[in-house]
């Protein structure tokens, strides 16, 4: 089986190629000097040689607060152009197999925890970064108007937010994440006594490690497509994918301080956007296909600490 991982050198397309290469699938791949996904002849010309038999689109531009506050337009432009090449590209060369990675901010800011597929559309966004959202929730309707109209199977899976090897760790726009690992770690190597977050450190946030993400992608990707459909609706197709706890940015601070060795005072700018209050996923449909995450959070932040470490090397 020949299959195309759009971003396969991003975190969670990193984790999905090696998952389908333990499988024993074909990985096709390219790069983005090798080919610009927001170019449409070109997509059409990749297609139309490859002749792949799935396709997993993980391809995006991706970043924390600050990243969508400064770089909005970028955000929804390329997002929207990646969605629209790769789903259109693949169906005129007749793909029928597309799994499509969203995010869980595509659900409202005020939206009953923890967050079922069907609040989609039911309230506003988050402002901090809804230009994104917007362009991953018009990646899960590209997904379903083409099933609708042409019989494909394209299908869309909404992870909470994710972390481990292969994250990105760079000082202004990663996610809290790794942000926080990059900080403490400097902290104890400049010999610093305080780390400042930004916020009141009173968000809770979901983490779920990439392996598992990967796992449960192909997982979604190989349910028989009766069994899909009976766990989603034509309009309302996509499946969330989380850990089902979280934490505290508080706690999560700590807990990654105790990792590394910083034994300072942690401290929270409040004068900074907390976003979102609460995204916590409400994986129930996914749990009842039998699939569920095996890392614990403590066990995933130390994997990726050693994974920065190594990269550092």
């Amino acid at each position: 089986m020949r299959v195309y991982v759009a971003g396969h050198r991003g975190m969670v397309g990193g984790a999905i190629s090696r998952k389908l290469i333990e499988r024993g699938a074909e990985v096709v791949t390219r790069t983005h000097a090798q080919l610009d996904l927001t170019d449409q002849t070109a997509v059409r010309d990749f297609f139309a040689a490859e002749k792949v038999d799935a396709v997993v689109l993980a391809a995006a531009k991706v970043g924390g607060i600050h990243a969508n506050n400064t770089y909005p337009a970028e955000f929804i432009y390329e997002n929207l152009m990646i969605e629209a090449n790769v789903v259109h590209q693949a169906y005129a060369a007749g793909v029928q197999k597309l799994l499509f990675l969203g995010s869980s901010c595509i659900y409202p800011r005020a939206v009953a925890q923890p967050m079922r597929e069907d609040a989609l559309l039911t309230g506003i966004l988050e402002p901090t970064n809804e230009p994104y959202a917007i362009a991953k929730i018009a990646g899960i309707k590209l997904c379903e108007s083409y099933n609708r109209q042409y019989g494909t199977d394209y299908r869309s899976v909404m992870p909470t937010n994710l972390y481990g090897p292969g994250d990105n760790f760079h000082p202004e726009n990663s996610h809290v994440m790794p942000a926080l690992i990059r900080r403490f770690h400097e902290a104890v190597r400049d010999g610093a006594k305080q780390v400042v977050i930004w916020g009141t450190g009173t968000p809770k946030r979901e983490f779920l490690h990439v392996d598992d993400m990967a796992e449960a992608s192909l997982f979604v990707l190989d349910l028989p497509p009766e069994q899909y459909a009976a766990n989603t609706e034509p309009m309302l197709s996509h499946i969330n994918v989380g850990y089902g706890e979280d934490v505290s940015i508080r706690d999560l601070a700590e807990l990654i301080a105790q990792v590394i060795g910083f034994e300072g005072e942690i401290a929270f700018d409040a004068s900074k956007p907390d976003g979102t209050m609460r995204k916590l996923m409400d994986s129930g449909r996914l749990l009842a296909m039998g699939w569920k995450p095996r890392i614990a959070l403590a066990d995933g932040i130390k994997e990726t600490y050693d994974w920065f470490l190594d990269s550092k090397a």
